[in-house]
């Protein structure tokens, strides 16, 4: 009898060791980090656990976490209360690490220690290293720098759901080998960006995912960026979970995807054409200007842009920013090499984005030109410079180096084209006007105007007129200024001495008269001097309505109005004849060509002033040589992508402006 009490003991003893759970203590682990994992106090794990509560805890010690053999807490936690302190209630969690303290945590992530402890409710100064601190997620992302494990959570509450939560992993992968990973489309991205993102050509990219081309992109797929098959690890991650907080508790399933029939968790891996050693990181400080940081690290805007694409949102304190390293010893580059500065009105340091749209698309059509006679030989090196506005413009001056530029196209503003001659009138380097237009620029025999002057315009539209005119009255729809205007009627009084000619300021004031023996309408000329698209859409329209009251009305004018192109059939009846600065020959080879480059390059056709930066910078491309000297083939006559140039002195020993337009007849 006793012996089978002795059994039934030991039975009891055994079965009461067994139901106990233990835990192994992995490396940096803490006695309050273990006791939050498996829901139970310090005080009750010491207790289960007497013999460390003296001598403490080391790695591989095999400790016991409970009695009743329960597992880690695995139940939905309660939301935490975050609308107070993150907009999109999405948080993640940080280890702290050795020196870490609770204000200096405040400090690094921007946030109140009201709004850390309204997070972490338990917070504090028993807080251990290893112990995991939940802040905001977009504080997080911006201020996380090189901190390792972050792990990001959402905390919206909702009703009852049937729905499991779901688990996402991406991991971020600074310096990802290129011949590994995958990638997650976003709802934005392009083949040009992708492409350029991960350092490949497109045809690579389509031969990497066969019958992407044809089936396009679609955001949440995820495609090959490389040709193996494993994924790039990082240390430093940041694992999404989206938990949905509901009455109803599901295990959590965690997304996978298929690629050649292995699953593997969603990795997004972004790399990078530059390694370490090609670039720094630098950290946005209050009172840092675009300006500045291009200063300091001697790096072109052009550069920064590149390795830093969200730029073109606005330059914020806090952003950290890749800068590429420079040789430590500047040195003027020599022989064949054309330098080329690109001065743009980006607004950056000016905080002001009124020309960005403007300035980035005309940089789209500038890069493609160069690249374009790069491939056939031309050795460029182009540096792209912030013009800033009017009144900051001055600052840019200092990132030309007039002893090492051949070219400078750009700036925009008739002042800053001033400013800039005037910096390099030593030097005399070509300087090329984009858009101003003036006879203060007249003077200097280093400018070449781009912009055709209204007065070579005006005289052709003279000339026109002074064909047809059999004693029609002849109407001039004037802008405000009226100087276009006069400059027609002073040419057509001089041409035609009888002419009757009348300045109005609205087409609707253009007025058909009678013949008085016949009682029919006398036709009438109807010249159109106002670059304004509302008055040239009017003018159209009156043009059609003369024309259905009685024939032969004609109709001139000085710009091109979207409505002509429109009212082709109702406007050859009137003959309308209208001057052009820029059109684009849809049916030439060589627009073909540069028109299919643009559509691959950035997925789209070109803006207007995409096309003004490529003709531009083409043009200009194909005058120089291996020395620098543009003016040599200056009086070339050169039709580009939609610009016609032809260079002709504005003055004796003056600039080079050019008078190169279309004419574009409609016929009956």
């Amino acid at each position: 009898m006793v012996k089978k009490i002795f059994i039934l003991s030991a039975l009891i003893g055994f079965l009461g060791l067994s139901a106990q759970k233990t835990h192994t203590v992995a490396p940096k682990e803490t006695p309050y980090g273990i006791s939050k994992q498996y829901g139970i106090t310090i005080d009750e794990l010491y207790q289960l656990n007497p013999s460390k509560k003296e001598g403490g805890l080391k790695i591989g010690d095999v400790i016991t976490v409970s009695k009743s053999g329960s597992q880690p807490k695995t139940s939905t936690p309660k939301a935490t209360p975050v609308s107070a302190v993150t907009n999109n209630g999405k948080t993640g969690f940080i280890t702290l690490q050795p020196k870490q303290t609770i204000y200096g945590i405040t400090k690094q992530y921007k946030i109140s220690e009201a709004d850390l402890r309204k997070l972490n409710p338990d917070l504090d100064s028993h807080t251990k290293i290893g112990d995991k601190i939940i802040l905001p997620l977009e504080n997080i992302e911006k201020y996380a720098g090189s901190t390792p494990t972050a792990v990001v959570q959402t905390t919206t509450t909702t009703t009852t759901t049937e729905k499991p939560a779901e688990v996402k992993t991406v991991t971020k992968t600074e310096t990802a080998s290129p011949d590994k990973g995958l990638y997650v489309v976003q709802a934005k991205d392009n083949y040009y960006k992708i492409s350029r993102q991960f350092n490949l050509t497109q045809k690579q990219l389509f031969a990497l995912n066969p019958g992407l081309e044809s089936a396009g992109l679609k955001p949440g797929e995820a495609i090959r960026v490389s040709g193996s098959d494993s994924v790039a690890s990082s240390s430093n991650s940041i694992k999404v979970e989206d938990n949905s907080q509901s009455t109803t508790t599901s295990a959590p399933v965690t997304k996978t995807v298929s690629s050649q029939n292995t699953a593997s968790n969603v990795t997004y891996t972004a790399t990078s054409t530059f390694t370490e050693d090609d670039f720094v990181t630098y950290t946005v400080q209050s009172g840092d200007t675009m300006f500045s940081i291009m200063n300091r690290f001697n790096v072109t805007l052009d550069q920064l842009i590149s390795l830093n694409p969200n730029l073109s949102d606005g330059l914020k304190a806090g952003m950290t920013l890749k800068i590429k390293k420079q040789d430590p010893m500047y040195s003027k580059k020599s022989g064949d090499v054309l330098s080329v500065v690109l001065m743009l009105p980006f607004g950056f340091d000016a905080n002001d984005a009124k020309y960005r749209t403007l300035s980035m698309d005309f940089l789209t059509g500038a890069k493609l030109a160069a690249e374009r006679n790069a491939k056939t030989g031309q050795k460029l090196d182009i540096k792209v410079v912030d013009a800033g506005n009017e009144t900051t413009f001055k600052n840019s001056l200092s990132q030309i180096n007039p002893d090492n530029t051949d070219l400078i196209v750009g700036p925009f503003f008739k002042s800053s084209v001033l400013e800039v001659l005037k910096f390099v009138n030593d030097k005399k380097i070509p300087v090329v006007a984009p858009f101003a237009n003036s006879e203060d620029l007249f003077d200097y025999s280093n400018l070449i105007i781009i912009e055709t002057e209204n007065s070579v315009y005006s005289d052709r539209i003279v000339k026109e007129v002074s064909q047809v005119y059999k004693d029609q009255k002849i109407y001039i729809v004037a802008d405000n200024s009226k100087a276009n205007a006069n400059a027609i009627k002073a040419g057509l009084e001089k041409s035609l001495s009888k002419a009757n000619v009348i300045i109005v300021n609205s087409s609707n004031e253009i007025q058909l008269e009678n013949n008085m023996m016949t009682g029919q309408s006398v036709p009438v000329i109807a010249v159109l001097a106002d670059d304004d698209e509302t008055a040239g859409s009017a003018f159209a329209s009156k043009v059609i309505a003369l024309g259905k009251q009685t024939e032969g009305v004609k109709a001139f004018s000085m710009f091109y109005n979207p409505s002509f192109e429109k009212n082709v059939d109702d406007l050859s009846k009137a003959s309308l004849v209208y001057l052009m600065d820029r059109k684009i020959n849809y049916d030439g080879d060589f627009e073909k060509e540069i028109l299919a480059d643009y559509k691959a390059k950035y997925c789209k056709s070109p803006s207007k002033y995409a096309v003004i930066g490529f003709d531009v910078m083409n043009d200009m491309l194909t005058r120089e040589n291996k020395k620098g000297e543009i003016f040599k083939q200056i009086g070339k006559s050169q039709t580009q992508l939609a610009t016609k140039f032809e260079f002709v002195k504005a003055k004796p020993n003056g600039a080079y402006i050019n008078n190169g337009y279309r004419v574009v007849r409609l016929m009956q």
